[in-house]
This record gives C-alpha cells, sequence and structure tokens, in this order.
C-alpha cells in the first residue's frame, strides 16, 4: 500500500480535476495520473471516469474517498500529536472567523489551546465579510455553511456539524400558543437572519427527511445572530440559529426549543488553509485542536 496514492487521490477529487490538482500541490499532472492508476489497479476498479472533457468521480470512487480522506486526517493528527509531546509548540497562528463563530464557539477553545500552549500567540481577525485569506496572509479561516463551500485552491477540512434549531421566549409562547406541528408556525411573527429582505423562510426536516417550508414576514431582520437571540427571548418572536448560539439560554430557561424535533438546517463547520505543505507544526497543532474540540461545542 502506497499511501501517497491516498493522498494524490484525494487531492484530485477535491479539487474535481488533474489540472487544478496539480497546480494546488505544484506537481506534475503526470505524477498524480501515475499514482491513480497505481491505486486503481491494486483495487481492481474504477474510481474516476476521465477524458479529455469529463471528470466523473465513480459510486465506489466516492465511497473510497470517505475512507481514504478519514485516513489522511487522522494519520496528519497523529503526526502532530506526537510533536506536541515531543517539542514545545511555540509561534503564531492567524485565523479568521465570523463574529457568532468567535462568541459562541471559538472563544473557550481559542484561550484553552494557548494555556495548554503557552509559547503560542493567537491573531484571531473577526469579521462577517468574506476574506481571501492567502492575500491576507492568514493561517486559516473557519466558516460556517449550509452549502458545499465553492470550489478553490484552499484546503478544506470539516470540523463539526452545527445543527439549527427554531427558538422562542417562554412569555411569547404562552402568548400566542407553542406550536406542536410545522403548519402551527403559519401568522407567527418571525426573527430573519440578513438584512436584506423582510421576507422570510423557516425550511424545516422532520424524521425520516420529511422536508416542510414555512414563508412568514420578518419583524426584525439583521446580520448578528446575538441581536436575534436576544429579540427572541424579548418576546418579538420566532427565529432559527445554530443550536450552539441558544444552548446556555435554553438550558436557563430565556429561551424554549420550538418543534425540536425539527431541524431548521444542517450547517457545518469547516477550516480553509492555503495549503498542505509546508505547514508549520503550531497551525497544524491548532487545526487538530479544533477538529478535536468542536464538535463538543457545537452537538445538540
Amino acid at each position: 500500500m502506497d499511501l501517497n496514492d491516498y493522498f494524490y487521490f484525494v487531492h484530485v477529487v477535491e479539487k474535481r480535476g488533474f489540472a487544478p490538482a496539480s497546480r494546488a500541490l505544484n506537481i506534475p499532472k503526470s505524477r498524480l495520473s501515475r499514482h491513480l492508476q497505481q491505486l486503481e489497479d491494486r483495487l481492481g476498479i474504477r474510481l474516476i471516469q476521465r477524458t479529455s472533457r469529463q471528470f466523473v468521480v465513480t459510486e465506489l470512487g466516492l465511497e473510497f474517498y470517505r475512507y481514504a480522506r478519514a485516513a489522511i486526517d487522522e494519520m496528519e493528527a497523529a503526526e502532530a500529536a506526537v510533536k506536541t509531546h515531543t517539542q514545545a509548540l511555540r509561534g503564531r497562528v492567524s485565523l479568521s472567523c465570523s463574529v457568532g463563530m468567535a462568541q459562541f464557539v471559538l472563544n473557550d477553545i481559542i484561550t484553552q489551546f494557548m494555556v495548554t500552549n503557552p509559547l503560542v500567540d493567537v491573531a484571531q481577525q473577526v469579521t462577517n465579510e468574506s476574506i481571501d485569506i492567502v492575500e491576507a496572509g492568514i493561517d486559516m479561516a473557519i466558516r460556517g455553511h449550509m452549502d458545499a463551500l465553492p470550489d478553490s485552491s484552499l484546503i478544506q477540512r470539516q470540523l463539526a456539524p452545527s445543527p439549527w434549531r427554531l427558538f422562542a421566549g417562554r412569555d411569547y409562547l404562552e402568548r400566542t400558543g407553542k406550536p406542536s406541528t410545522p403548519d402551527d408556525l403559519r401568522g407567527h411573527a418571525g426573527l430573519r437572519i440578513g438584512w436584506g429582505r423582510d421576507d422570510g423562510l423557516w425550511s424545516l426536516t422532520g424524521s425520516g427527511g420529511r422536508r416542510v417550508e414555512i414563508p412568514f414576514s420578518a419583524r426584525l431582520s439583521s446580520d448578528d445572530m446575538v441581536t436575534l437571540k436576544c429579540a427572541a427571548a424579548q418576546g418579538l418572536g420566532i427565529v432559527a440559529l445554530p443550536f450552539y448560539v441558544c444552548r446556555d439560554d435554553v438550558a436557563s430557561g430565556r429561551l424554549v426549543a420550538v418543534l425540536p424535533d425539527w431541524s431548521a438546517g444542517d450547517a457545518r463547520i469547516s477550516l480553509l488553509m492555503p495549503s498542505r505543505k509546508g505547514v508549520p507544526a503550531v497551525v497544524e497543532a491548532l487545526a487538530n485542536y479544533l477538529r478535536q474540540e468542536m464538535p463538543r461545542v457545537t452537538a445538540l
């Protein structure tokens, strides 16, 4: 088994072609092709259908990719773990994230990493704007997203799922009645993330994959999750937010989960890095620490 076969196959799939993978890794396409052919010969299956005009990952190729991606991630985590124990981490890491991510997910994770590694400095850029981390010279970016991230030369690692739910204040529900089915949401006041429009849509998924969409007119539209959470707690309406944003408020009784068996969105949190090659040990260590800790913070 040649683990380089796995490594190059994963990159070709993630970059959706030999040419973009070649540019990202700065190696000849012929080397990628040779490793893929070697892998397919050993497995006895076709992983990628490729012609001069078409690039399609086969069904078995997609299944193999999931295992190969996990194997590469575990190898990198193992190497980083050994380095952490054999030498003190030192240096500076720069990262970019959204306001909500900084406030509700990364605050404890980043500070605990720094407590454990006293020779590490962190520069955290907090913005809701889309940043070109290569141009800005930033080591990593943490992004929450519903849809797949745009294809790019950046390395993408999934950190954790980020389930969304509906929430409202207890007083609001006592005043208007607590919905017991998605249809009961019709006519309720809504709070919408994003400020550009007044109309909103709750897209809900129940058990068995049943999907329901409920339109609403937004009493408040905002890019700021804290503002929306406070508005819901003060009885202005129902809001869809990541569960981790409202966890403490639900525990304290300030907010109530509405239709808790229905998902209001299955988002993901991903890590973006410019390259896998030449990554400083301190950057790799923080990336692996995020992969380890973030699922605990975002889980239901």
